[in-house]
Order: C-alpha cells, then sequence, then structure tokens
C-alpha cells in the first residue's frame, strides 16, 4: 500500500502529519476500497466506513468531509499507485521502446483492476465525478496528460498536441474495452484484453507517425 499523506490532501479537512494519523487515514482509505467494491458508492456510509476501518466516526469527520472527499482522497492514492508502477517500469534499461512503455501502461491498468481493493470499481473516479481529479479536465484526460509525460521525458517523444490528443483518444479506448473486458469475465476477458493491446499500439504508430521496428 502507498502511504502518501499527499496522496489525499486535496480532499483532506486537515493533513495527516504524524504516523499515527496517517496510519488511521489509510485504513479509512482501505476500508473505502473494500466497501466500494461491496456495496457500490451509492450504499456507502460515513458510518459503514468507520465500522470497517475500526474507527470512531469522529475520526473520519476529523479528516473528511463527507462519503464523496473519502471517495475523491482514495482515487488520488489510486493514481499515485498507478503513476509509480508504471514510472518504475518505464524507467527501467531495459525499457528502449515508447510503444513497450504503451504496453506496460495497459498491463499495469489491468493488473491494478485484477489486485487492487475498490480499483475495478471506481476507476480514476468515474463513479462519482468524471472531473473528479481536475475541475477543468476530465479524469481520463488527467490520466493520458500522466502518460504522455512519461512519454516525453523518457523516449524523447514531441510534446505537441497531436500526442496529447492520440494519448486522450487511446485512454478511452482502453478504459471503456478494458471495462468490457470485466464484465464478461472478473478477471478480465483475456480475447478482449489482447484486442485493446492491439488497437492501441495500432492506432498510436498511425497518430505519432513513428517507425515500427
Amino acid at each position: 500500500m502507498v502511504t502518501h499523506a499527499s496522496s489525499a490532501a486535496g480532499p483532506l479537512r486537515r493533513v495527516p502529519v504524524q504516523g499515527r494519523s496517517l496510519a488511521r487515514v489509510n485504513r479509512m482509505l482501505d476500508a473505502c476500497a473494500e466497501l466500494i467494491d461491496e456495496v457500490g458508492y451509492e450504499a456507502l456510509t460515513t458510518t459503514l466506513l468507520a465500522d470497517r476501518a475500526q474507527v470512531a466516526i469522529g475520526s473520519v469527520y476529523q479528516f473528511f468531509p463527507d462519503k464523496r472527499a473519502i471517495v475523491h482522497a482514495l482515487t488520488m492514492r489510486n493514481m499515485d499507485t498507478y503513476v509509480e508502477r508504471l514510472s518504475a517500469r518505464v524507467a527501467s534499461a531495459e525499457m528502449v521502446n515508447w510503444w513497450d512503455a504503451v504496453d506496460a501502461a495497459l498491463d499495469e491498468f489491468i493488473d491494478m483492476n485484477r489486485t487492487v481493493p475498490g480499483f475495478k470499481t471506481l476507476h480514476f473516479g468515474d463513479v462519482i465525478d468524471r472531473n473528479l481529479l481536475d475541475a477543468d479536465r476530465e479524469n481520463d484526460a488527467v490520466f493520458a496528460a500522466k502518460l504522455g509525460e512519461l512519454l516525453v521525458q523518457r523516449f524523447g517523444l514531441a510534446d505537441e498536441p497531436v500526442l496529447a490528443a492520440s494519448l486522450a483518444i487511446a485512454v478511452e479506448i482502453s478504459d471503456a474495452l478494458i471495462k468490457l473486458a470485466f464484465r464478461r469475465d472478473p478477471y478480465g476477458d483475456e480475447a478482449v484484453l489482447a484486442e485493446v493491446r492491439d488497437l492501441v499500439r495500432d492506432y498510436l504508430f498511425r497518430k505519432l507517425n513513428q517507425p515500427r521496428t
């Protein structure tokens, strides 16, 4: 589990600075992740969350004004976790091509759907608000921008509008088809997931006018 106070800084009433407070907030986020999978966002309550996290209801409101803020904090933690995992893979000396990084981005997203509680239900917050992460951009656009930064920094792709636009569309395609894969199979329908990889690669090769090797 990633334990960043900064992960939840946006929706928090106050940022935990002591280890005990940070651990308590992370227990609340872990409980939120479990409950989101079990009962969904609409049925989630702060009372249920306090019971699952084994904290007093007052502790919940000490840090969060409402359940939306808790889910917002969980979404930000998920984004932090995703970017850290992908950045570690992209930084590897063995990864020499940008399209391998795109494959890694898909692999990490799929793996988080399979292994991270709450992620398959919540993703990057669309279940609540398509602008949860940034009031000026949709959640998928935030995700695409972070991927673009990695590709520019690590592989020297030109930081041009065509990159941002192409990645935004690739992310939308991926998101829709990965959701389909997990509707068909709780572990993710492998045939659909293979199609996602092929479609995204072919689309980006064409739009970015990059040679295939």
